[in-house]
């Protein structure tokens, strides 16, 4: 009989195709914790444009506006890929492909996802506290933590977990 260390060690007994079926679905549920946030960060960014304060906003901070917008839209559009990618190619026998391309959507998702909030952040500590110059120093520490939670836990985990 072999030990529980054995069986984590020598892996799952599943065929290709079952593999397949379970990281989608594992993929799916992390897709959905993602696209929630997004999808609610982008709401609100387009309806900010329509507010009357942001005609008075300066210069600057319409273009960090603009460019949040751009990168959530584009956020949006990775997270939401993967749910088109399973409806066109479901049933057509090539699931594994799919979930690679899957997974790499979701990655770029993130990615661009990072890259909202911060520009986001950005702005609204920037029209907050008027850029006392610090703005920048907090929106540093928080995308540091950001990237702690989001990759440098992971890919911890993954490394001290494939070493063993």
């Amino acid at each position: 009989m072999e030990s529980p260390a054995d069986e984590r060690r020598k892996g799952r007994n599943e065929s290709e195709d079952e593999r397949a079926d379970r990281m989608w679905g594992d993929l799916i549920q992390e897709v959905r914790v993602a696209q929630t946030g997004v999808q609610i960060l982008f709401g609100f960014l387009l309806t900010v444009v329509f507010m009357p304060k942001f005609s008075q906003l300066e210069q600057t901070n319409q273009t960090i506006y603009i460019v949040t917008v751009l990168l959530g839209a584009a956020a949006t559009g990775a997270l939401i890929g993967p749910v088109s990618l399973h409806r066109m190619v479901s049933g057509r026998r090539v699931k594994p492909q799919a979930v690679r391309w899957a997974s790499r959507l979701t990655f770029v998702g993130l990615v661009l996802l990072l890259a909202t909030m911060t520009a986001a952040l950005l702005l609204i500590l920037r029209v907050a506290t008027d850029d006392d110059g610090y703005v920048p120093w907090l929106v540093t520490a928080v995308v540091a933590w950001y990237l702690v939670c989001w990759f440098g836990v992971p890919m911890l985990t993954r490394r001290r977990h494939r070493a063993q």
